[in-house]
């Protein structure tokens, strides 16, 4: 972080010492209980003590792969505010923040950095399901420790054995990953079917969250907040620097391994109507063409119904499921938090008639032509073996 600037809360909240951390839920892997322990007996879909195998160390070589899949996830500003540690015994991976990746000004809770990592998760957790591993995946496992936000044990699943719930459909979406992309062009005016946004509220829901398609009224609420959004970052120099700090421009752009780069930018849009967050900000970029955008972008809002740490990271996986899904059904996918980022502006991003109470990410979907891979660091910078104690990165 520069010297210059000002410490985000999202650091405040990270650090341990000092600071006691906000109360944690319980840690329950997504979609269930724990892998290694018995299911509640009250949960008639799940047999009691369903045998499980023991942990499995995983090596070097599997590690390395699971954490490249884990990230191509989406982030905020493209900043892949994650690090790796592959423990001594083999058996657990940890992921941690890396606070030298914040976005003090856009996101100063860390919402946006714990998002990201959550969805780091479920790429995890797909890149294991396909490689037929399980990992018992525990989220914010020491309350003292805020900064260290997952560790997984890894299991094999003894041969014969059904598949767990928790994992159920996840192998299937291992293509996806590298398909998925952050689509800054026009969609056409094709509608997304009713019975493929099922499967994306489906999607949404195995991973704790809710996923609500608003009608052309709260769409249309939803998208003046967004322009409103865009004028008020435009006019806070700080959050334009901020900007500028993750935007790769000129010979820049080619050998960049974070941010945005101008090959991802997409055409300006012409008439104004705020849909993405536009990089280039008022400065003409050469050779960029202006398009028109949908008139009627189809939107789904992600929420849940808590709003604190262990509820981000649990957005977070659900939101890259949704993704991975409909990149899986064809569907082009960009992400909108512009509005979220005010806190006057997110609040009335909800429907006080919905069931979502806090908003956790504005998705657009729809059909459109194919983006190029934003760039990511090399899993050697991200990814650290052998440590014997997880002492803070």
């Amino acid at each position: 972080m520069n010297a210059d600037t000002p410490t985000p809360r999202a650091a405040q909240d990270l650090r341990p010492p000092g600071t006691p951390p906000d109360p944690v839920p319980p840690a329950t892997p997504p979609g269930g209980p724990a892998a290694g322990d018995a299911a509640s007996p009250s949960d008639p879909d799940q047999p009691v003590g369903r045998p499980i195998g023991p942990p499995f160390p995983i090596g070097e070589a599997v590690a390395r792969s699971l954490v490249t899949a884990a990230s191509l996830a989406p982030s905020l500003h493209n900043a892949q505010p994650w690090r790796f540690r592959l423990l001594a015994d083999g058996t657990t991976l940890q992921l941690w923040a890396d606070l030298d990746r914040v976005v003090p000004h856009a996101d100063p809770d860390g919402r946006g950095l714990h998002l990201g990592c959550g969805a780091a998760i479920c790429n995890l957790r797909v890149a294991a399901a396909h490689a037929g591993l399980l990992p018992d995946v525990r989220l914010l496992p020491e309350p003292a420790e805020p900064r260290l936000l997952a560790d997984m044990v890894f299991r094999r699943l003894p041969a014969g054995a059904p598949e767990p719930r928790e994992a159920a459909g996840l192998a299937a979406l291992y293509p996806a990953i590298r398909a998925r992309r952050t689509s800054r062009h026009p969609f056409l005016p094709e509608r997304v079917p009713g019975s493929v946004r099922a499967e994306l509220t489906e999607a949404a829901r195995a991973e704790g969250a809710e996923l609500v398609h608003p009608d052309s009224w709260h769409t249309a609420t939803v998208l003046e907040l967004l322009r409103d959004a865009e004028g008020r970052d435009g006019s806070d120099p700080a959050r334009e620097r901020e900007l500028e700090r993750w935007t790769r421009t000129g010979p820049e752009a080619g050998s960049a391994v974070d941010g945005v780069p101008e090959y991802a930018f997409g055409p300006r849009e012409r008439d104004g109507r705020t849909v993405v967050r536009d990089f280039a900000g008022r400065a003409p970029l050469p050779g960029r063409a202006g398009a028109d955008f949908e008139s009627a972008p189809q939107l789904v809002l992600l929420g849940t119904d808590g709003d604190r740490p262990f509820d981000w990271l649990r957005a977070g996986e659900a939101l890259e499921r949704v993704l991975l899904v409909a990149t899986d059904r064809g569907l082009a996918t960009s992400l909108s938090s512009q509005a979220l980022e005010w806190d006057e502006l997110r609040w009335p991003t909800r429907d006080p008639m919905g069931p979502i109470s806090h908003v956790q990410m504005i998705i657009r979907l729809g059909y459109g032509p194919e983006s190029p891979p934003t760039p990511r660091r090399a899993v050697t910078e991200i990814l650290e073996i052998g440590h014997a104690m997880p002492s803070a990165p």
